[in-house]
C-alpha cells in the first residue's frame, strides 16, 4: 500500500522588511492580503485585515498617545498588541511615517504552518475556525502582550510576501461604532477562513 501523502506546505515569498510598512496604511493593508505571517514558525496566509488611521475616531491613536498605544506613534514595522474587551489579544502592524500612529489589524489567517501547535493552543480541530478572527489567530499563534513593540522582520516574527495574485474584497470594518462608513476592511474574496464573509 502506498503511503498517504500529506498536503504540501505553501512556499514562502520574499521576506517583508520594515520598509514595507512605511507607506499609506490602506496600501499596506491591501498588500498584506495573501502574505504569510509566522510566529516562531507557526501561522498562515493573511486573508483578512482592517486599516486604522489616526485621523479617524475608530483608531486607538485618535486622541493621542497613551501607555497602551505608544508604539503606534513610533517607527513603522513594529507590532502593536492590545487586549480586546479584557478577553483576547489583538495584533496590529504599525504603518506610515513615525508619528502617524496608523496600523493594520490582522483579522484572519488561513492556517498553513504549525497546525498541530495551533490546534493544541485552541483546543480545536476545525481548520477553518482556528484563525477566523483577531482573537482566535493570536491564541493560535501564541501572541501575547510580550510581542508588543517587537519588530516585524526579526524572530520570533516573520512575514513573507504573497506568491500569487488574489482577488481582494473591500468592505466596512467590523465591531466598531465610529467611522463605520469607511471601507477599510480587506480580504480574500470567497475565502473560507474569514471572520465574516464580504458582501457580494
Amino acid at each position: 500500500m502506498a503511503p498517504v501523502s500529506k498536503p504540501s506546505t505553501p512556499r514562502l515569498g520574499k521576506a517583508l522588511k520594515r520598509a514595507f510598512f512605511a507607506r499609506n496604511v490602506r496600501e499596506v493593508a491591501h498588500d498584506l492580503i495573501g502574505a504569510t505571517m509566522l510566529v516562531d514558525g507557526v501561522g498562515g496566509i493573511i486573508v483578512e485585515v482592517e486599516a486604522y488611521h489616526h485621523t479617524e475616531p475608530a483608531a486607538h491613536s485618535y486622541n493621542g498617545p497613551t501607555p497602551r498605544n505608544q508604539v503606534m506613534f513610533g517607527a513603522p514595522g513594529y507590532a502593536y498588541v492590545y487586549r480586546s474587551y479584557g478577553i483576547h489579544w489583538c495584533v496590529n502592524f504599525v504603518c506610515e511615517e513615525e508619528g502617524s500612529a496608523s496600523a493594520v489589524l490582522i483579522r484572519a489567517l488561513e492556517p498553513t504552518h504549525g497546525l498541530a501547535a495551533m490546534r493544541r493552543r485552541r483546543h480545536l480541530q476545525d481548520l477553518h475556525a482556528l484563525c477566523s478572527g483577531p482573537g482566535k489567530l493570536t491564541e493560535a499563534l501564541g501572541i501575547t502582550i510580550a510581542h508588543n513593540t517587537l519588530p516585524l522582520d526579526r524572530p520570533p516574527i516573520a512575514l513573507h510576501a504573497r506568491t500569487e495574485e488574489m482577488e481582494v474584497a473591500t468592505g466596512i470594518r467590523i465591531g466598531i461604532t465610529k467611522a463605520v462608513e469607511l471601507p477599510w476592511r480587506y480580504g480574500v474574496r470567497g475565502s473560507k477562513f474569514l471572520s465574516k464573509p464580504f458582501p457580494r
